[in-house]
C-alpha cells in the first residue's frame, strides 16, 4: 500500500517509542514505516537503534513532514539503555503512550549453524530486548493512566519457518505479550501482537533468493506481498484507543498465508486441480 497522506490525530498529545526505528538500504523497513505512521497520527516518536544516522533518516522523514520526533542511540540488549530510553522520552514529552518492540535480527538457520553464541543473540535482541523495554516502559505507563504495547513477531513464530532460533524467539513475543495484558490490564495497560509474513521490505530483498516474490506472491490467497505500511496501519489501530478492548491478541498481517494448508497451497503453486 502507499504511503498514507491522511490522518485522524488520534495519537495527538501522546508519546511512542519504536525500537528498531531505522531503515538499512533502500525503500521503507517496519520500524520506520511503524513511526512515520504513529507521528503523523500526532505522536511525539522516539526513534530508538543501534545506528544514528538510521535513526536519523527517519527523524528526518518525519520532521519534514511536520511530525515530532526525537532520536536515542544504544543497544536494546542492554538494560540500561533500555531505561535510558524510556526516561528520556519522559523526560522530553512528559509521559509515555505506546512501545512497539520491533527490533528483530534473523540468523542462525540451521540447527548446524546455531552455537550458544549465535543461540544468545537472537534470543537477546528478539525476545530479550522487548522485555526490558516493556519492564521499564509499564510504570512510565502506568503514572499516567496506562499504555499500549506492540510486539512486532512474524508468522515464523505461527507456522515452522525453518530457522531454528528466529521462530522461536517470535513465538514467545507473542506468549510474553499475553502474560502482559494479563497482568497489567488493570494498570489500563494492553500488550497486543502483530506477525508480519510475506512483507517486502528492504532487508527481505537483501535476503530472500530471486524467485522468492513470485512463489510468495503465487502461494499466497491474495496473490501478492504486502509492505511495511500495512504493518504500520496495524499496528496504529492496536495501539490507538480504537482498540481499547482489544488485549493479549496475536494479529498476523499477512495476506492470509497462515490460513493455508500445505497440500492446497502445493496445489496452488503447481496448478493441480
Amino acid at each position: 500500500m502507499p504511503e498514507p497522506r491522511h490522518y485522524l490525530g488520534k495519537m495527538r498529545g501522546q508519546t511512542a517509542i519504536v525500537t528498531g526505528a531505522g531503515t538499512q538500504g533502500d525503500g521503507v523497513g517496519t520500524g520506520q514505516a511503524i513511526a512515520v505512521v504513529l507521528a503523523g497520527e500526532g505522536a511525539a516518536v522516539g526513534l530508538v537503534d543501534r545506528e544514528a544516522d538510521r535513526a536519523e533518516a527517519t527523524r528526518g522523514r518525519i520532521v519534514n513532514a511536520g511530525g515530532k520526533a526525537f532520536v536515542m542511540v544504544g543497544d536494546v540488549t542492554d538494560n540500561s539503555d533500555c531505561q535510558r530510553f524510556v526516561e528520556e522520552a519522559v523526560a522530553q514529552t512528559g509521559r509515555l503512550d505506546i512501545l512497539v518492540n520491533n527490533v528483530g535480527i534473523s540468523t542462525p538457520v540451521a540447527l548446524d549453524d546455531v552455537d550458544e553464541h549465535a543461540w544468545n543473540r537472537v534470543i537477546d535482541v528478539n525476545l530479550k530486548s522487548a522485555m526490558l523495554m516493556i519492564r521499564h516502559a509499564v510504570p512510565a505507563m502506568k503514572a499516567t493512566g496506562g499504555g499500549s504495547i506492540v510486539n512486532i513477531s512474524s508468522i515464523a513464530g505461527v507456522r515452522a519457518h525453518g530457522s531454528i532460533a528466529y521462530g522461536p524467539s517470535k513465538a514467545a513475543l507473542a506468549a510474553l505479550a499475553r502474560e502482559i495484558a494479563v497482568l497489567h490490564g488493570r494498570d489500563g495497560i494492553r500488550a497486543n501482537t502483530v506477525a508480519p509474513g510475506h512483507i517486502m521490505t528492504p532487508h527481505a530483498m537483501h535476503v530472500l533468493p530471486s524467485d522468492a516474490r513470485t512463489l510468495r506472491q503465487e502461494i499466497g490467497p491474495l496473490g501478492m506481498e504486502g509492505d511495511a505500511w500495512d504493518i504500520a496501519q496495524a499496528v496504529a489501530f492496536l495501539a490507538s484507543d480504537e482498540a481499547r478492548f482489544i488485549t493479549g491478541v496475536l494479529l498476523p498481517v499477512d495476506g492470509g498465508v497462515t490460513e493455508i494448508g500445505p497440500i492446497a497451497a502445493h496445489m496452488l503453486v503447481t496448478n493441480c486441480s
